[in-house]
C-alpha cells in the first residue's frame, strides 16, 4: 500500500496497529487521512477481515466521508465493516441485543421534540410547577443523569437533583418502556448494560471487533467511555484520534479527561502527535498557539506549517454592535462582489445566537446571501414530523407521542376532551393509544368521537396493508393521498401553501432515494429509514448550500474551515462568558473554544470587539476580551507593546477584570503585525431619525441611484421599498441600511 501521501508522523499513526494508541491530531493536521488509512492498511497489509473493524465518529457526515474515503482506497470490503456514529452503532447492537432488556426489536428512538412531548405530559400528571420544571429543563436533568450512567434512585441518592426531578425521570422512562421507545441517551446507555450484565453479550461483541478506532475521543462522556473500554478489553487493538485542545463540549457530557488520562486507563499506549497543520497560514497558527498555551490542562503539542507567512490578522474594536456587523458586510461585500472572493468563502462566528440577529439585518441590507446555521433544519418542519410520526405510527403501534402528533393531522373533528378521554381509558388498561381504541364499546366513550377514532385506525390498518403490495415510497404517498394531507395543507391559510407542499415533495423524493439505496429484500426499508431520520444530525446538511456566506455559533463551526472568517464580539463577559470568567476549568473550555474560532480560518482572519453592546434588549459597556490581551504575545519581537498590566486573576473584583483596551494594542506599534483599519470612509448605518417618503430620490453603495416606492412602517422600523435605475426593486430595514437621499 503506497504510504509516500503521509508525513513521518501520519505513517507511523498508521503502521503502529496492535496495543492501544493516541494519536493527538491537531486542528488541521489530517486526522481524517490517517484514519482511513490506517483502516486500509490493516485490510490490505495486515490481512484483518473488514468486518473485524469498528470505526466510531460523533456525525453521520464523518462517518460517510470515512466510508467513501476507504472505499476509494481498497475498492471493497467497506460494507463489511461498521464505520458509524456511536449512536447508530449502538441501535444496531440493541436491535439484535434488546429483548434480553425488556424490550421489542421494533422499539423507535426519540427525538429532542418527541421527549418535549413525551415530558409535558408527566409535568400535567405529577402536578408539578409549570414554571419551575419546565420539559426543556427536565430533559436536560435527566440527559446529565444518563450521560453520567446514573438510574433515578442513584441520581437522588448522590444528591444531584430535587426529588420531582427524579420523579419526573421514573414517569419518564416508565413512559418510553411502555411505548417501546428510546431516546438518544438510552442508546448508549442500555448498550453499556448489556456489555457489563450480559457476559455472552460482551464477548460476541469483543470478539468481533478486534481493531477499533474513535474520532474525536475528547468528545466521549462517561458512557461512551466504558462501552470503548468494554470492547478493547480482550485486544486492546484501540487507536482515538483527537485533540484535547478541542474539547468544547463538556457542557453536553463531554469528559475531558477521556483524553487526558488515556495513557493512565490503557497502561502501555503509544503516543503520536500530528502538529504539522495543512489548512491556515503561519500567522493564524501563531495566534492559535501563543492563545492556547495558556491552557494549564492540556498535552503539550504546537502547530506549524510549511505555507509561511500569510495576510496579517485584522483586528477591529467598533463603537457598536451596529458598527461592528456594518463592518463585517462591507468586507465581505468587497470580496464577493468587487473582488475575487465568493460569498460561501465566508463564515461569520459568534458566541451566541443573540448576536447573529443584527450581522443578519446588515447582510440583508447589502443584498448579501446567507444561511444561519443552527436554526430549523430541514427535518424539524412540521411536515416532515408529520409524515415522519405516521410512519413511526405504522412501524410502532405503541408508539403514543406520534399518535398524539398526528391523531388531529389533518383535522378530523376530534378535540381535546375526547384525546383525554382515549387517554384515561388507555391508562386504565395501561394499553398504548391505539390499541385502546379497538377495544371501545358502547358507553366508553361519545359515539362521535369512538367513530372518529375508530375511522382513524381503519384508516393505519389500510395503509400498513400496502406494504406488502407497494413500494415503500408509494406506500408514503397513498398515505398522504387517503389521509387529505395536501387539502389539508392548502385549507391552512396562516401559512405558504407552496412552500410547504414543495416541502413534502421534498421528503417523498429523499425517501426514493433513500429506498432506491437500499436492498428491500434484505432490509426493513421502514426501520431502516426511521432510524435514519432520527440519527440524522443538523451538521450534517451543512455543506448543501452553495455562494451563501455561513453565520453559526462557535460550537457549530467545529470540524469546518474557511478560506476567511470573522470572529466577532471578543468582549469579557461576552466571549469568554460572564459565567466562566472566575471558574477556572470553564475559562479553560472558552480559550479552547476561541482556538477552535481561530483555526478554521485558511487565509484571512478577521477580530472585532465593540465598546457597547445591546444584548437581550440592555446597552451595556464593554471590555476587549483577554483572549485579545493574549493575543499580543503572537506578534513579532520588533512590534511587541510595552509591558503593560497582565490580565487579572480570579480573585479580582470585577471592574477590574477585563484586561487591557484594544486601543493600547494600536497605540503601541501592534498595527504592523494586526491592521487595525478606520472605518472612516465606509458606508454606515442610517441614521435612527432619518425618514423617507415615496418619491425620494436615494442612492445605495450597491445598486446605484433609485426612487422610494414605498415606506412601511415609523422610525428607526420602517422598511423602505426601493426601485432602482438598473431595474432592480429591492426593500431595506430603514435603520440599516446604507442609503443616502440625493439632494435636488
Amino acid at each position: 500500500m503506497d504510504l509516500s501521501i503521509l508525513n513521518n508522523k501520519q505513517r507511523e499513526a498508521v503502521e503502529t496497529t496492535e496495543g492501544p494508541l493516541l494519536v493527538l491530531a491537531g486542528a488541521g493536521s489530517g486526522k481524517t487521512r490517517v484514519l482511513t488509512h490506517r483502516i486500509a492498511y490493516l485490510i490490505q497489509e495486515k490481512g484483518v477481515a473488514p468486518w473485524h473493524i469498528l470505526a466510531l465518529t460523533f456525525t453521520n457526515k464523518a462517518a460517510g466521508e470515512m466510508r467513501e474515503r476507504v472505499g476509494s482506497l481498497l475498492g471493497s470490503g467497506v460494507n463489511d465493516m461498521w464505520v458509524m456514529t456511536f449512536h447508530a452503532c449502538c441501535a444496531r447492537i440493541l436491535r439484535s441485543e434488546i429483548e434480553q432488556l425488556g424490550y421489542e426489536r421494533t422499539f423507535v428512538i426519540y427525538d429532542d421534540a418527541d421527549q418535549q412531548s413525551l415530558l409535558k405530559k408527566i409535568i400535567r400528571d405529577l402536578n408539578l410547577n409549570e414554571k419551575v420544571f419546565t420539559p426543556r429543563e427536565l430533559s436536560s436533568r435527566i440527559s446529565e443523569a444518563k450521560n453520567q450512567s446514573l438510574d433515578a434512585l442513584s441520581y437522588l441518592r448522590e444528591g444531584y437533583a430535587p426529588k420531582e426531578v427524579v420523579a419526573a425521570y421514573q414517569a419518564y422512562q416508565k413512559q418510553l418502556k411502555q411505548c417501546n421507545a428510546l431516546d438518544f441517551d438510552d442508546l448508549l446507555l442500555m448498550v453499556m448494560q448489556l456489555l457489563n450484565q450480559f457476559p455472552e453479550v460482551l464477548e460476541k461483541y469483543r470478539s468481533k471487533f478486534r481493531y477499533i478506532l474513535v474520532d474525536e475521543y475528547q468528545d466521549t462522556n462517561l458512557v461512551q467511555y466504558h462501552i470503548v473500554k468494554k470492547l478493547a478489553s480482550e485486544h486492546r487493538n484501540l487507536c482515538v484520534v483527537g485533540d484535547d485542545d478541542q474539547s468544547i463540549y463538556g457542557w453536553r457530557g463531554a469528559d475531558i479527561r477521556n483524553i487526558l488520562e488515556f495513557e493512565k486507563d490503557f497502561p502501555g499506549a503509544a503516543v503520536i502527535r500530528l502538529e504539522q497543520n495543512y489548512r491556515s497560514t503561519e500567522v493564524i497558527l501563531n495566534a492559535a498557539n501563543i492563545v492556547i498555551s495558556n491552557n494549564r490542562s492540556r498535552k503539550k503539542k504546537e502547530l506549524w506549517t510549511n505555507t509561511k507567512g500569510g495576510e496579517p490578522i485584522d483586528l477591529y474594536e467598533a463603537m457598536d454592535e451596529r458598527d461592528e456587523a456594518n463592518r463585517i458586510a462591507n468586507r465581505i461585500l468587497e470580496g464577493a462582489r468587487y473582488g475575487d472572493r465568493r460569498y460561501d468563502d465566508y463564515a461569520i462566528l459568534y458566541r451566541t445566537h443573540a448576536q447573529s440577529r443584527i450581522i443578519e439585518m446588515y447582510l440583508q441590507s447589502y443584498d448579501i446571501p446567507y444561511r444561519v446555521y443552527g436554526g430549523l433544519s430541514f427535518f424539524q418542519r412540521a411536515e416532515v414530523k408529520d409524515i415522519v410520526a405516521y410512519l413511526r405510527l405504522l412501524q410502532n403501534s405503541a408508539d403514543d407521542v406520534a399518535f398524539l402528533r398526528v391523531i388531529n393531522v389533518p383535522r378530523r373533528g376530534i378535540g381535546d376532551t375526547s384525546v383525554d378521554a382515549l387517554q384515561a381509558f388507555a391508562s386504565a388498561r395501561t394499553q398504548p393509544l391505539l390499541h385502546a381504541i379497538m377495544q371501545l364499546h358502547d358507553g366508553d366513550l361519545a359515539k362521535a368521537a369512538r367513530e372518529k377514532f375508530t375511522a382513524f385506525a381503519e384508516t393505519l390498518s389500510d395503509v400498513y396493508m400496502q406494504f406488502g403490495v407497494k413500494s415503500f415510497p408509494d406506500v408514503v404517498e397513498y398515505l398522504l393521498q387517503v389521509i387529505g394531507y395536501d387539502a389539508y395543507l392548502q385549507a391552512d391559510r396562516k401559512e405558504n401553501y407552496e412552500a410547504r407542499a414543495d416541502i413534502v415533495k421534498e421528503f417523498v423524493g429523499y425517501i426514493r432515494e433513500f429506498t432506491d439505496a437500499m436492498d428491500e429484500t434484505k432490509v426493513d426499508v421502514l426501520s431502516a429509514f426511521l432510524e435514519n431520520v432520527a440519527l440524522f444530525s443538523a451538521t450534517d446538511a451543512m455543506d448543501d448550500e452553495n455562494g451563501r456566506v455561513s453565520m453559526m455559533t462557535l460550537h457549530s463551526a467545529k470540524g469546518l474551515e474557511f478560506p476567511v472568517v470573522f470572529l466577532c464580539g471578543l468582549e469579557d463577559g461576552l466571549f469568554p462568558s460572564m459565567q466562566s470568567i472566575y471558574e477556572p476549568e470553564k475559562l479553560e473550555e472558552e480559550r479552547r473554544l476561541c482556538y477552535v474560532g481561530i483555526t478554521r480560518a485558511r487565509q484571512k482572519l478577521y477580530l472585532s470587539s465593540a465598546k457597547q453592546r445591546m444584548l437581550y434588549g440592555k446597552i451595556t459597556p464593554a471590555m476587549p476580551s483577554r483572549f485579545l490581551t493574549e493575543l499580543e504575545d503572537a506578534l513579532p519581537a520588533e512590534a511587541k507593546p510595552a509591558p503593560k498590566q497582565q490580565p487579572v486573576l480570579k480573585s479580582a473584583p470585577p471592574q477590574q477584570a477585563f484586561g487591557i483596551s484594544v486601543h493600547s494594542l494600536k497605540s503601541n506599534g501592534v498595527q504592523s503585525a494586526i491592521q487595525r483599519e478606520q472605518s472612516k470612509t465606509e458606508p454606515k448605518a442610517a441614521p435612527m431619525d432619518v425618514t423617507y417618503t415615496p418619491g425620494q430620490r436615494v442612492r445605495h453603495k450597491a445598486f446605484g441611484d433609485g426612487t422610494v416606492l414605498a415606506v412601511n412602517g415609523s422610525s428607526a422600523s420602517s422598511i423602505v421599498e426601493i426601485a432602482f435605475d438598473n431595474g432592480a426593486n429591492k426593500k431595506f430595514a430603514a435603520a440599516f441600511a446604507p442609503i443616502e437621499v440625493l439632494k435636488d
